[in-house]
């Protein structure tokens, strides 16, 4: 499963001398890698080859396109918020699955369960259902949200209906 962070490992791991890199889900199926030198610059080569690397040998299920780093502003690409050890070991694991994701939130989340719903492929969004034993502050259902969306595929989106007990 192609996560974020696995997908950003990758891309350093073949252009070396590319000393930031960004990639953000820009669309269903699409994604742009961001990326620079140490000299803030991105030649048309190096773009050209990211982007030949990314589409031949990262995910099938999605189209990259690779822009200069300095880019993220314009296209108003998130702040990247810190998310717990786990859920970063979790999301660069290369074999991640469904039940992998799962059991990760259930473990940082242990007053509910966190349950796959649907994916609807059209949109391509994962829908979860998470069974609260607890009222949940809006606080608490962002940060949810933010390790979800570290560890669900690139070109993905995720939702999560909030299921709460109330007894």
């Amino acid at each position: 499963m192609g996560t974020r962070l696995l997908s950003e490992q990758l891309v350093k791991t073949r252009f070396p001398h590319l000393r930031y890199i960004r990639i953000h889900t820009s669309d269903k199926y699409r994604a742009t890698i961001y990326a620079w030198t140490d000299d803030l610059q991105l030649s048309k080569q190096d773009a050209l080859n990211v982007e030949k690397y990314a589409n031949a040998y990262l995910y099938p299920y999605v189209v990259f396109q690779v822009k200069a780093y300095c880019a993220v502003r314009a296209d108003k690409v998130p702040l990247l918020q810190e998310v717990p050890s786990e859920i970063v070991l979790t999301a660069l694991r290369s074999n991640l699955n469904q039940y992998g994701i799962l059991a990760a939130i259930n473990r940082q989340f242990p007053f509910g369960r966190l349950r796959f719903k649907h994916y609807d492929v059209i949109n391509s969004i994962i829908h979860f259902d998470f069974d609260a034993l607890k009222r949940m502050g809006e606080q608490e259902k962002e940060h949810m949200l933010r390790c979800l969306r570290e560890m669900i595929p690139l070109g993905c989106y995720c939702e999560v209906r909030f299921l709460e007990d109330d007894s």
